[in-house]
């Protein structure tokens, strides 16, 4: 789920084309207050993780796609990342 408060950009929509078995829910926190506050949602824009376990959620900057796709475990780590 990524929470935001403004429309999603169709180039957005693509941010996370080539991974597989994955489903991005946009939800405006304008539209839909409750669904952030059911969350937890204290900020904004927010991504969160729920499947596989364990639940993730980044906060913030959602620029940089490699550090993104890591920290949500949805491309394999590998030495050189890692001392990155």
């Amino acid at each position: 789920m990524l929470y935001r408060s403004s429309g999603f950009k169709k180039s957005e929509r693509n941010y996370f084309s080539g991974i597989k078995n994955r489903l991005l829910d946009v939800i405006d926190v304008r539209k839909y207050p409750q669904l952030a506050e059911d969350d937890k949602i204290m900020a904004i824009p927010t991504l969160i993780k729920k499947l596989p376990p364990p639940v993730k959620k980044i906060i913030g900057d959602l620029s940089d796609k490699k550090k993104l796709l890591l920290d949500l475990d949805l491309i394999p780590q590998n030495k050189n990342t890692m001392q990155e």
